[in-house]
């Protein structure tokens, strides 16, 4: 069975676009893989377990989408190998990174176990997520959350954290 599998690219440290081409080098070479689209890379704010942080170094990230017959926890691995292909050191939760690949979604499957959780549960809040993969599939859809060109528009039509309820900023309380 092949299926189409979504992958969020991202990293902040060292040479990041040639970490990211290089990502992508490497995600065609899987087994029974290929590329099928590869969106811009989109600069932005380190995200940190306290939220966004202007003083680490800015994140490149893309969406890349992937043909593939691997089953979701043998491309999870495959994730997992290039990430340490490219020196990914895993000593902070949500800290700064040489690599990192999520996998977003995999065809429709929901898959929630103690290794994967497919969609990935935050991907919808996540607009360096959203608008790479918007990008390259303005039809897609997020098993669970509906299509992403609404995620995308209803997250950048909130208010930013910490903007309080000031009508003229774009929203009230949430």
């Amino acid at each position: 069975m092949t299926a189409i599998a979504v992958i969020a690219l991202g990293s902040n440290l060292g040479d990041r676009e040639a970490t990211l081409q290089s990502a992508v080098g490497a995600l065609g070479a899987l087994p029974e893989s290929s590329i099928r689209a590869v969106s811009s890379w989109h600069g932005t704010v380190a995200l940190t377990v306290d939220g966004p942080d202007p003083e680490r170094p800015a994140y490149l990230n893309g969406v890349a989408l992937l043909e593939t017959r691997l089953d979701p926890f043998q491309l999870l691995d495959g994730l997992r190998a290039i990430e340490n292909l490219h020196g990914r050191e895993r000593a902070e939760r949500w800290g700064d990174r040489t690599l990192d690949l999520d996998l977003i979604a995999f065809g429709a499957l929901e898959i929630d176990s103690e290794q994967l959780q497919v969609p990935h549960p935050r991907a919808h809040e996540r607009d360096f997520v959203l608008a790479p993969w918007f990008e390259i599939d303005p039809d897609a859809e997020l098993a669970g959350h509906g299509r992403i060109a609404d995620l995308l528009l209803a997250l950048r039509s909130r208010p930013e954290p910490g903007a309080g309820a000031d009508p003229a900023a774009g929203g009230g309380p949430a």
